[in-house]
């Protein structure tokens, strides 16, 4: 019985992903957010809204779910602004779906989308992602995996974490 008990827990265990979170600080912007491993770090010229820009990607994978930050600078607010929309479209093409949930809001120096969104595919990939522009900065919060790979208490965990300094 006990031998039984030790392989179910050992099975279980071996199925859950291996989360070890620690804190990170934006090298190229002022945020702080947790991430679930040890993440990698690049940077790539992009396009966002018809401005080219250098967006730095600082990103985890655990078991199939990645949780990422981008930043670039952008050459003032409005462009900024405008940029979210443009994340906002690519990051939805990439995973071939659709927005099932929206929440906008703007304050005097920054605005924020809050969305989710599912892919057509199989296994249908969810997209969860916080855009923010913050004067002449934007950042892209994301969190990408399968409803197997990608547990809503570790979308929160990360989330809630992330703060601008």
């Amino acid at each position: 019985m006990l031998a039984a008990t030790a392989i179910a827990a050992a099975s279980l265990t071996s199925c859950t992903p291996r989360y070890d979170w620690r804190e990170i600080h934006g090298s190229e912007a002022p945020y702080t957010v947790l991430m679930p491993l040890k993440p990698a770090s690049h940077a790539r010229a992009v396009n966002l809204g018809g401005t080219e820009v250098t967006m730095t990607m600082t990103a985890a994978e655990v078991d199939g779910a990645m949780f990422a930050v981008g930043t670039a600078a952008m050459p003032d607010a409005a462009a900024a602004a405008k940029a979210l929309a443009a994340m906002k479209t690519a990051l939805v093409r990439n995973i071939g779906g659709t927005v099932t949930a929206e929440k906008a809001a703007s304050a005097l120096r920054s605005s924020t989308i809050d969305f989710e969104a599912a892919g057509n595919g199989t296994p249908k990939r969810l997209l969860y992602a916080r855009l923010v522009a913050m004067d002449a900065r934007v950042y892209q919060v994301v969190a990408i995996g399968t409803e197997k790979s990608l547990p809503r208490e570790a979308v929160d965990t990360f989330f809630t974490s992330f703060k601008l300094n």
